[in-house]
């Protein structure tokens, strides 16, 4: 099969979905199929893959996204492609996966003050207008969600019908993010690129009613606030910010629990890795892999990620070394339900899905 992965920056080290693109761009071409990955900006393409580089020009981050789009058509009218599956918001594909969760409620959720900023964010907008105008038109992809939590926001906005959509969780690679590696005795974890929305703030507050626990941030945001936060409350000492990482494996193998009290995540990647190397995890309702958990038994579901003695009292019990055992063999037990082989075989499905679709969509004389 002939397919072209679409993401704006191929550059696996941002995490997210520019890693899953990497990693699935890979797999796929391991499985023989012929794989382009079409994008502005490239760190590294896989082996057997070939790297399209769009041209994505311009003053603003609106005006490089727009230009994105003009050249990404520009190829496609050139180039056919058995599958075109874009990991944001563009106006042609067959498969439309937004890891970052549906743009119609980006710009609509969260506080009054956030909205705010969403509605005065001119990029953010303009993706929320390009993805309308892409699940409206008569052609619209296959949406492929990646939890229940997303595709709920997707119906909420778009009541589209049932064979034009699709759950399928990330996945992880099993050889790579390697459970037996695991020897903990590190305290606690937590990786992210959004310090505030992932729950950092709260993290480092619980903390200061979890005595002998330390925190790992692996992540490139600003920390500055943070680290003058956690000097307020007596825990600077208990706080190592150890910047950006390529290679988050090793940060897994030390820690003994993994945190994450997003106020919102369509399905955290980090987590799953961290699940597959056996670490138990807390997060939060609004993330979309927590949905492969069971509460008590891989970790803990919040209910509200600003409740800071919630995050604590769960912190507390992953202290229990009796019971962080127990949860690190059950989420060993996660590992098949999450790994690439199944995530592969599930997304070669809707491929076919989509094809067939196409063919039905054309009139009886084609």
């Amino acid at each position: 099969m002939n397919i072209a992965l679409v993401i704006l920056h191929a550059d696996p080290a941002r995490g997210g979905a520019e890693r899953y693109t990497h990693d699935l761009a890979a797999a796929l071409a391991r499985e023989g199929h012929k794989v382009s990955l079409l994008a502005c900006a490239f760190a590294t393409a896989p082996e057997l893959v070939r790297p399209v580089q769009l041209q994505a020009a311009g003053a603003t981050r609106l005006g490089r996204y727009l230009h994105f789009l003009n050249s990404l058509d520009t190829h496609l009218s050139s180039e056919p492609y058995d599958i075109v599956h874009a990991m944001l918001p563009v106006r042609r594909c067959d498969v439309y996966h937004p890891h970052a969760g549906i743009a119609a409620e980006t710009i609509t959720a969260g506080s009054l003050l956030s909205r705010l900023g969403n509605r005065l964010n001119a990029r953010r907008h303009r993706f929320a207008s390009v993805e309308r105008a892409l699940l409206t038109d008569s052609s619209l992809p296959i949406v492929l969600c990646l939890s229940e939590y997303v595709r709920r926001a997707l119906l909420r906005f778009y009541p589209l019908p049932p064979d034009r959509t699709a759950t399928l969780f990330n996945a992880v690679d099993l050889h790579r993010f390697d459970c037996t590696e695991h020897i903990g005795g590190r305290g606690a974890l937590i990786i992210a690129q959004d310090f505030a929305r992932k729950g950092l703030r709260q993290a480092i507050s619980a903390l200061a009613q979890v005595p002998n626990c330390r925190l790992t941030v692996v992540g490139s945001d600003d920390s500055r606030s943070y680290l003058a936060h956690a000097a307020s409350i007596g825990v600077s000492d208990r706080v190592v910010f150890a910047g950006p990482t390529a290679d988050p494996r090793p940060f897994y193998r030390e820690a003994d629990f993994f945190v994450l009290p997003t106020k919102h995540d369509p399905c955290s990647l980090v987590v799953l890795e961290a699940l597959a190397m056996g670490l138990p995890v807390i997060s939060t309702k609004f993330n979309g892999a927590c949905e492969i958990m069971t509460d008590g038994i891989h970790g803990y579901v919040l209910d509200d990620p600003m409740d800071v003695d919630a995050l604590a009292a769960a912190m507390n019990k992953m202290m229990d070394r009796t019971r962080l055992t127990e949860m690190s063999k059950a989420c060993v037990e996660l590992r098949p339900a999450i790994s690439y082989e199944r995530h592969v075989r599930t997304l070669m499905e809707i491929y076919l899905r989509k094809l067939e679709v196409r063919h039905s969509d054309f009139p009886a004389s084609f």
